[in-house]
């Protein structure tokens, strides 16, 4: 059983990062740096020493205080090509042996097309950036559809039990979008009523798990009956329902 310590603080006005602790090796890394200041304070607060950064993907909001964590840490950067404060690129099946972890690498294009996730068997957690949210997924920037369903479906494939723990805070909003085509699905009402009284009390609603995210999220609901007839795409492929599904939170 993994050992790893797993510290959640929001940053930016809707962002959270994620620092990870191994305390037999000392080993600390953050997922992403969408603040500086907010992982050093956040080191400060545990006091883990940061040794490397995991990076999802090349957006502002995830790696604009890379440079500063770097430069005061001098962590290793780890993530996609492409991105000039990362310091080794990996990609699709690559395995990073960090903090008592060998850390999946796994391609998500679909939101980018550098998109990575990173899946930590032992300790049974996935970092997925912006392709999987609680009740949501990442808008398709770059890539199709269909490339972005195909990413999610290697999520979905993962153990039910696995705990998500996503780039931002949009479990609110998602949920009143999921009503609109799901509203039939018990789980889902009852998720928005855990969800209204986290977000009242000003408490967090991830990390979220896989099974959770399978009974609850529209959008890895795309062989879903229900959702199917409320669309009228009883014939469609599962991308497809997925495309509509989408197109429909996109143009909410």
């Amino acid at each position: 059983m993994s050992e790893l310590q797993i510290h959640q603080f929001p940053c930016l006005s809707d962002n959270f990062g994620v620092l990870g602790h191994d305390p037999a090796s000392g080993e600390t890394f953050a997922v992403d740096a969408p603040d500086g200041d907010a992982v050093l304070a956040a080191l400060a607060e545990t006091g883990w020493t940061l040794t490397h950064v995991l990076v999802t993907h090349y957006h502002d909001d995830h790696i604009q205080g890379i440079a500063k964590v770097k430069a005061a840490t001098g962590a290793t950067v780890i993530g996609p090509a492409g991105i000039a404060t990362v310091d080794r690129t990996v990609a699709e099946g690559d395995t990073i042996e960090l903090a008592g972890e060998s850390i999946r690498v796994i391609a998500t294009p679909g939101h980018t097309l550098d998109m990575l996730n990173f899946y930590l068997p032992k300790a049974g957690v996935v970092f997925t950036g912006d392709t999987l949210f609680a009740m949501g997924c990442g808008r398709v920037f770059e890539g199709t559809p269909q490339m972005m369903w195909a990413s999610l479906e290697k999520l979905m494939a993962l153990p039910g039990e696995t705990q998500v723990y996503c780039g931002h805070e949009y479990t609110l909003a998602n949920g009143k979008f999921a009503m609109t085509v799901d509203a039939g699905n018990p789980d889902l009402a009852q998720r928005m009523k855990e969800v209204e009284a986290l977000r009242a009390a000003g408490k967090p609603t991830l990390p979220t798990t896989i099974a959770l995210e399978l009974k609850t999220n529209p959008f890895l609901r795309a062989g879903d009956p229900a959702i199917r007839k409320a669309l009228g795409m009883e014939a469609a492929s599962d991308a497809e329902v997925f495309a509509e599904v989408r197109g429909r939170k996109d143009r909410g």
